[in-house]
């Protein structure tokens, strides 16, 4: 499988091996008008408290399509400390890119956003409100009526299995629990990308299973794309439409994998041939001598 090439993925776009040092973007769509996010030319290189200079990401340059009433997930896969997580941040909002340009449906992306919502791998709900009000802080702070609150929260909180949870605080609830009530704080709010950052690392084998189950069925319900980051190839292939491989720091696009289509997306899936070999591709991109 290592002498496979990469799937091209999106009409329009190229796929680029390990070697190749391209001066143009790659992964982009033909058509402009086509991309929900759109980076050109990404880097971000942080300066330390001593003043030296570390660059986190280089040459970022990628298209993720609009598809209107598809759910999409959409899996950044590298080493930890690779820069996959900065990429996160910087299309959040949360940091200004170095150079190059971040849009949203064509919108340059200049601070965070109600069009973008995140979930971390920390656990970041508010202890003093009870997981109704949690779910429902965004939903206030826009100036929703307390019935219209009620209303979409009863909404998410029945998707994310939380129904019975409503009036507990987080103090009473466990880490996959805790986990589901950020996710639906997010979705309530109806963002266009979902940003997930490692959000199931902390957890145990089993919940975390649980998790992704959960996080495919609402890619299936919701009209958003989710940008996932992960160190877990199993949890790639199970999650991803697609997949970018990234290279260690500074990080950039080694390939773009399209993970074939799963009529059940279950257990047994990850012990299926098919499943295993898509594996094995993305490890022989990972661990491929550098050029």
């Amino acid at each position: 499988m290592a002498d496979e090439q990469p799937q091209a993925g999106e009409p329009g776009t190229v796929a680029v091996t390990a070697d190749a040092k391209p001066s143009k973007a790659t992964y982009v769509s033909e058509r402009a008008e086509q991309a929900r996010l759109r980076i050109t030319d990404l880097g971000v290189t942080y300066v330390g408290h001593d003043g030296r200079e570390t660059e986190a990401v280089r040459e970022v340059t990628l298209d993720i399509a609009d598809k209107p009433n598809v759910g999409e997930i959409v899996v950044f896969l590298g080493p930890s400390g690779c820069g996959k997580s900065t990429i996160l941040k910087a299309v959040a909002g949360l940091l200004a890119p170095t150079r190059g340009e971040i849009l949203i449906d064509g919108v340059p992306v200049t601070g965070v956003g109600r069009d973008r919502g995140m979930v971390f791998q920390a656990y970041t709900s508010f202890g003093w409100l009870t997981v109704r009000q949690n779910v429902e802080y965004g939903l206030r702070l826009q100036g929703l009526d307390a019935k219209e609150r009620a209303t979409r929260s009863k909404k998410y909180l029945e998707a994310v299995g939380l129904a019975d949870f409503a009036d507990r605080y987080p103090k009473d609830l466990s880490g996959g629990m805790k986990q589901r009530v950020a996710i639906a704080r997010t979705l309530i709010n109806k963002p266009k990308l979902v940003l997930m950052d490692e959000p199931f690392g902390a957890l145990d084998p089993q919940t975390r299973w649980g998790m992704q189950s959960l996080l495919l069925d609402v890619s299936r319900d919701e009209d958003n794309t989710i940008l996932f980051v992960t160190h877990d190839v199993s949890e790639a292939v199970y999650l991803a439409d697609s997949i970018y491989v990234m290279a260690p720091r500074p990080t950039k696009i080694l390939h773009r994998v399209d993970v074939p289509f799963f009529q059940n997306r279950d257990m047994a899936l990850k012990s299926s041939k098919e499943f295993r070999g898509v594996e094995q591709k993305l490890l022989d991109f990972l661990y491929a001598p550098a050029s």
